[in-house]
């Protein structure tokens, strides 16, 4: 790192503007982490802050009310606070520390912020409210409160209500289509410079700025370049430390019970809720939130004792559900973690520091010069039925409460190559849907048994477009016998099979494959049967996301598929629904100007901003990016909806063990990303390469990177 032996704090950037920065300590060094994140990132950390807070409507209006209203409820930032205060005293202070480095520069951030301009908000911007000493604890679980399950609990339980328990497999999301992370690490007896490789890209939505930034820490004991969230102190999920690195996915556990309430008046004038011993007092409250341009509005806060109330309050008219988590049940966000995760320096000492983490679960893979390789699955899953994975909990039955404890941790030993990718193998059993196993054979495949791997054969791997989609669409496609078609449709379904199943930008056969399976999904998702499923849930705008018919058969169409087509009792004829497409595509082809004749053309980035939509907004980049549901790079569409790329890989890189300057990075945008239309030579210089699939040198520049060439 800069400035070994210097007495003062220092940071040093590289060619790609990242912060690299030198204390003496970690307090200080803590200190320093906050200073530059406000400077660069400050319009992201007063945003994260308000939602934490529940005061997005405070200053953006109505649009924000639908998540105020939630985080109230859910009582975020209150939970944060519990948290705070169950820290040991070191992982306090280092908190503290963080939090007093965002304070004495957040001002300096904020004066520069086009968002806080648009907003008309500069007199904050000049004086902002200081941070609380929790804030970066909320801000980390404001961020991965919908990460977890319990929003497709929503889903499922309106599935049963409505059509029946048998319908639930049909919207099982496991299967050759879904999105999602992908790691994998190689022992070093495969690897050029004979120590392992670490890789991965985690893929969330595509946030502008970027959910994940990019820095280097160092002060005695402490030499780490990683990945961290913005308003949170330290690396948490993605680092090398020089003798160790690691890497993680989402482990699709389920670790949240969304639980089936009922709510009465109590004779003392509050509100009982029904549990397993009968009648309970719940807590109950209301609090006031400001709406910019309106009247403020009250919202409803219950807390039974399973949990905050986060369904059926208010004007909701849905059925009510409380939320019950690890964090809030042991008032423990895995902070305790940071710390360790900063002073390790072999396998082991990572897995001693994930011992103390708790949400979400994810599946690690590390290793370290000593060719001691682990997967590992890191946080907490509650001791309970299996049953309760599936459905909201009823709270009066006694059989589904938690059990003490959590359940066993499980720790194994990588011989070879590991592959992570929210696949059911490397999930270890804790869930329920789990992504695709496609993507986790396609990187093995790709790995195969090749030596001498390097940091730029990884970036490769990142870049393979083989959509597993492919092999569903052409089973169905080919059943239909040209016969029964229109001599249009029976050209686009010779089209469709001679695909070569690569989603790349210009490629024709992708957008054909993308305009079917629009048509098919829309069918489906409009097939009589549904249409229960289309009438309003009564819940918060917020679930709609999860609760949407289209979107539901749009990340389930190839289970769907198959299970329809072999059980007439579903009563969906999925070959009529195929040829539908198939003739809805040949009229649509037929019509050249609304028909793309490339994937790229419609399918461009489209990170998601907080302002977007707004008048005076500036434009995010628009750019083709390569990619599919269902491909190793994972740049997700949304079938039935459109083309737009809103999820994606938000991160890469490649960790050569024992070598930092080896190894590679990127994020979407840049370092610095601090507004939309930033002067700051940082805010976007990463997006080309990012686009190309090319790692930069890790505290260098871009240079070649990584070769963004397709293995095939």
């Amino acid at each position: 790192m800069t400035a070994s032996g210097s007495s003062r704090p220092a940071v040093r950037r590289d060619a790609l503007g990242v912060a690299h920065l030198w204390a003496d300590d970690v307090v200080s060094l803590a200190r320093l982490q906050g200073e530059t994140a406000a400077r660069d990132r400050a319009w992201q950390l007063e945003h994260h802050r308000w939602r934490m807070e529940g005061r997005v409507a405070e200053h953006e209006g109505p649009s924000g009310l639908a998540w105020d209203r939630f985080a109230r409820q859910v009582r975020l930032e209150h939970t944060a606070r519990r948290c705070f205060e169950g820290l040991d005293d070191e992982t306090r202070e280092f908190v503290e520390a963080y939090v007093d480095g965002v304070n004495s520069t957040l001002s300096q951030g904020l004066s520069r912020s086009t968002e806080m301009r648009l907003l008309g908000l500069q007199a904050l911007a000049d004086r902002p409210r200081p941070w609380a000493p929790w804030t970066p604890l909320g801000i980390f679980w404001g961020i991965h409160l919908l990460f977890g399950t319990f929003p497709g609990k929503l889903f499922a339980s309106t599935v049963v209500e409505r059509l029946g328990e048998p319908w639930l497999p049909l919207f099982a999301t496991e299967g050759v289509h879904a999105a999602g992370s992908n790691a994998w690490v190689v022992g070093g007896h495969r690897t050029a410079s004979g120590r392992p490789i670490v890789a991965g890209d985690p893929h969330r939505t595509i946030d502008l700025p970027s959910c994940y930034q990019q820095v280097g820490l160092a002060c005695p004991g402490v030499d780490v370049v990683g990945f961290t969230f913005p308003g949170v102190p330290g690396v948490q999920h993605f680092a090398h430390a020089g003798t160790v690195a690691w890497g993680i996915t989402n482990a699709m556990a389920d670790y949240q019970d969304l639980t089936l309430e009922q709510l009465r008046p109590s004779d003392a004038g509050g509100l009982e809720a029904r549990g397993p011993a009968g009648w309970q007092a719940a807590h109950s409250t209301t609090e006031t939130v400001a709406v910019r341009g309106g009247p403020p509005v009250e919202v409803s806060v219950v807390v039974t004792p399973r949990g905050p109330v986060v369904t059926g309050l208010d004007d909701e008219t849905g059925a009510t559900h409380s939320l019950r988590t690890p964090t809030q049940t042991g008032a423990d966000l895995g902070f305790a973690a940071l710390l360790p995760l900063l002073r390790a320096r072999s396998t082991a000492d990572v897995v001693a520091a994930l011992d103390r983490w708790v949400e979400p679960v994810n599946s690690a893979l590390v290793a370290d010069v000593d060719g001691d390789v682990r997967h590992l699955l890191a946080g907490r899953v509650p001791v309970r039925p299996e049953r309760n994975r599936y459905l909201p909990v009823p709270a009066w039955d006694p059989e589904r409460a938690w059990q003490p404890g959590w359940a066993e941790r499980q720790v194994g030993v990588v011989d070879d190559v590991m592959v992570s990718a929210n696949d059911r193998a490397s999930g270890g059993g804790l869930g329920v849907d789990y992504a695709t196993p496609f993507r986790a054979r396609r990187i093995r495949e790709l790995v195969g048994d090749r030596t001498g791997l390097t940091v730029d054969d990884c970036a490769a791997i990142h870049a393979d477009t083989l959509n597993g989609q492919a092999a569903p669409m052409a089973e169905l496609v080919g059943a239909v016998e040209e016969s029964a078609l229109s001599p249009a449709a029976a050209g686009v379904r010779r089209r469709l099979l001679a695909w070569d199943g690569h989603s790349d930008p210009g490629s024709a056969g992708a957008a054909l494959f993308a305009t079917w399976r629009h048509a098919f999904v829309r069918w489906v998702a409009g097939h009589p049967v549904l249409a229960p499923l289309h009438e309003p849930t009564g819940w918060s705008p917020l679930f709609l996301p999860w609760v949407d018919v289209t979107v539901q058969v749009g990340a389930a169409w190839p289970t769907l598929a198959r299970l329809a087509g072999t059980d007439e009792r579903y009563g969906i004829r999925v070959g009529d629904g195929v040829r539908a497409a198939l003739e809805a595509v040949a009229a649509q082809v037929h019509d050249t100007s609304t028909a793309p004749t490339t994937w790229g053309e419609t399918h461009r980035l489209r990170p998601v901003h907080a302002l977007s939509g707004r008048p005076g907004a500036p434009a995010p980049p628009d750019v083709a990016v390569a990619g599919d549901r269902g491909c190793v790079l994972a740049a997700s569409s949304g079938p039935g909806v459109d083309d737009a790329c809103l999820v994606g890989p938000v991160a890469r890189y490649a960790w050569q063990v024992g070598d930092v300057a080896a190894s590679g990075w990127t994020v979407p945008f840049g370092s610095a990303c601090s507004t939309v239309e930033s002067t700051d030579p940082h805010a976007f210089d990463q997006l080309d390469a990012w686009v190309a699939v090319r790692l930069g040198a890790v505290g260098g520049g871009l240079g070649e990177g990584a070769a963004g060439a397709q293995p095939r």
